[in-house]
């Protein structure tokens, strides 16, 4: 019987230098460019570069139909997508998340800017908080430039209702950036609420669905691990506060004062006790929390269940 080899599994080479050789192309899409109209399309969008020195860039969506009060727009509110990848995969432009924020983008309806930051292991934790905390504050600045500013945000956006949403392991990058937003000053824009979709959270203690789902096909706690092991700081281990939120720390204090959180999470995900002990300690700070948790389903079922999907939409929907 061969050996399990999760590098194998995530299909990469792990180089000498510490980085890595990603073996397959994922399909990508164009954004559409800064166009008020194209037949048939639902959503524009548009690549804005945030930091070439960092190589860090960010998509802005916007809905093609804009909600109208007595014939003046609407203004709409602003969610700030954080992507899966397991740290080392995918980009904004890849195919399956570049239509999911289509989707969500068109449905809820939202101004979405989906922020991309750097790969691991060429990029440690928390190099990803760092560029997720340069999106906002750069959004924080098209508020602030009434000539220059970016005009989607600047005309269509309500700065005030603005949404942390990330998935997987950007759903960690949503808590740690959510976490580092205190110490900054980011008026007039408001974080109204922080959405969580299966958060990547890890330890060194085994949970119970960790052991029951050792050997889950799609996220094998081998695999698992391998990811920290790429993200993590140097000589951190999983008891690092990026990845275990649980554990205590000076940070705790701040956690009592994030906004409402929606975290979402399906029974067949490894992981979802892990999500469940950090609903329960948010909670216990006292931050009002909504937890919508289905027994069926695994992790990142959403990119290949449009029903799912469908349904995850309309949480956020309601939460927003």
């Amino acid at each position: 019987m061969s050996k399990f080899d999760p590098y194998d599994h995530l299909n990469v080479l792990l180089n000498k230098d510490g980085t890595l050789t990603r073996l397959i192309e994922v399909p990508t899409s164009q954004a559409t460019g800064d166009k008020d109209q194209l037949p048939g399309q639902a959503v524009v969008s548009k690549d804005i570069t945030l930091n070439e020195e960092k190589t860090t860039w960010m998509r802005l969506y916007r809905p093609t139909k804009l909600p109208s009060n007595d014939k003046s727009i609407a203004k709409l509110p602003i969610i700030v997508y954080f992507r899966s990848g397991g740290w080392i995969h995918f980009n904004v432009a890849t195919c399956m998340i570049h239509e999911s924020l289509n989707h969500l983008c068109s449905e809820v309806p939202s101004i979405v800017v989906g922020v991309e930051y750097g790969l691991a292991p060429e990029n440690k934790l928390p190099t990803q908080y760092h560029n997720a905390v340069d999106a906002l504050l750069w959004i924080k600045d098209q508020a602030l430039d009434r000539v220059n500013g970016e005009t989607w945000l600047r005309e269509y956006g309500d700065f005030s209702r603005c949404y942390l949403y990330g998935v997987s392991c950007g759903g960690n990058v949503a808590f740690n950036t959510a976490l580092k937003l205190l110490d900054r000053e980011i008026k007039p824009l408001r974080i109204n609420g922080i959405i969580m979709n299966q958060p990547l959270f890890g330890g060194k203690t085994r949970t119970k669905s960790e052991m029951r789902l050792a050997a889950d096909t799609f996220f094998p706690l081998p695999v698992i691990d391998t990811l920290w092991d790429l993200a993590l700081p140097e000589g951190a281990d999983r008891d690092h506060r990026f990845c275990n939120p649980m554990v205590d720390g000076s940070y705790r204090d701040k956690i009592k004062k994030l906004g409402r959180c929606l975290v979402i999470g399906f029974g067949g995900d490894p992981l979802v006790d892990r999500q469940q002990d950090f609903v329960q300690m948010l909670v216990k700070e006292g931050v009002m929390v909504e937890a919508r948790f289905d027994d069926v389903g695994f992790h990142g079922i959403d990119m290949v269940d449009s029903r799912r999907a469908a349904a995850i939409v309309n949480f956020i929907k309601e939460f927003v």
